[in-house]
């Protein structure tokens, strides 16, 4: 009897022939010289920061304590941390000041109606401006342009606001200086950079004219750059006594600036005028002292505590305008 023996079949095995990988140099590693410059960077750059935010909340500290202290002390260089004799006479005798207060009311009406008549003329003509379809946009714009560069005068000034019959009234404080051509620049880069020719026409198929497109889809737009101008207007109005000192008479018409500055020039001619001997002279100077650095905090107080709310849009705005095409 024959057994056949049946041997399975071979199975073709397919073999992968992987490719060495060689492992390449090293990571050089950095020098001394190169671990060490991150951080000395940091440390360089913290720094000058901190030193930088000394230098200038240090001197507005300072005036502060020294508002409270005795001014012998700030003489002797006694006040540098912490206000040394401790005292609000000069406080007490600038709110003890009937024009100090009329001055503040003054300032106020000053302040808000020049803002509010600076933003609206810039943000309309820097618009108007921007537009493209403007006949003769280019020469308004030199026309703006050239008062940068050439100015008639003080004289002059004063000769135009005389003749518009604008004399000591609240329209020469908030008038002559209206429309800064700077800021106007920046407001029609804004617009050319930000509103699109092609929102505008989009706008005029659902039937909005020029107004209602300005009002509700540019303006809404522009939220960075309204406060922008708010806030350098604000600074300005609230700053500015020259041309109240100019063209107003009527000294209860007077911006608190103003009637700060009188009282301390009536404050150091008293003492330097003194003739009652050297005690009286002494208190005179004391007193004008104390005067003089209460009225800076006084002056300082408004613009420190509205500033700080605006100053996420203060700088979204500087950075949106910046770009000029």
């Amino acid at each position: 009897m024959t057994h056949t023996i049946s041997t399975p079949p071979q199975q073709s095995e397919r073999r992968t022939v992987r490719t060495p990988v060689r492992p390449g140099p090293p990571p050089a590693r950095p020098d001394r010289r190169g671990r060490l410059a991150d951080p000395l960077f940091n440390v360089v750059a913290i720094g000058t920061l901190v030193l930088a935010i000394c230098a200038i909340i240090y001197p507005l500290y300072f005036i502060v304590i020294a508002s409270f202290s005795e001014p012998a002390e700030i003489l002797n260089g006694n006040v540098w941390l912490w206000p040394q004799g401790f005292t609000v006479e000069g406080y007490a005798r600038i709110f003890a000041d009937a024009t100090i207060w009329r001055g503040f009311a003054n300032s106020v009406l000053y302040t808000v109606l020049g803002t509010a008549i600076s933003v609206i003329c810039i943000l309309c003509g820097a618009y108007a401006l921007s537009r493209k379809d403007l006949y003769g946009r280019t020469v308004f714009m030199l026309f703006f342009i050239i008062t940068m560069f050439i100015d008639g005068g003080l004289i002059a000034r004063y000769l135009v606001v005389r003749d518009l019959g604008m004399l000591d009234t609240v329209w020469a404080v908030v008038l002559p200086g209206a429309v800064g051509v700077w800021n106007l620049i920046i407001a029609r880069a804004f617009f050319e950079n930000n509103v699109p020719a092609e929102l505008r026409e989009a706008a005029q198929l659902d039937g909005a004219n020029d107004f209602r497109f300005f009002l509700q889809i540019v303006l809404p737009l522009s939220k960075p750059l309204i406060f922008l101008m708010i806030m350098i207007h604000l600074v300005a109005n609230w700053n500015a006594f020259f041309d109240a000192l100019i063209y107003l008479d009527d000294e209860s018409k007077y911006p608190l600036q103003l009637v700060l500055r009188n009282v301390l020039i009536q404050s150091e001619v008293t003492s330097a005028g003194g003739t009652g001997g050297l005690d009286s002279y002494a208190a005179a100077q004391r007193i004008g002292e104390l005067i003089k650095y209460g009225m800076i905090v006084i002056s300082s107080i408004p613009l420190l505590i509205i500033l700080p709310f605006m100053q996420k849009h203060f700088t979204k705005g500087a950075l949106l305008g910046a770009v000029k095409s």
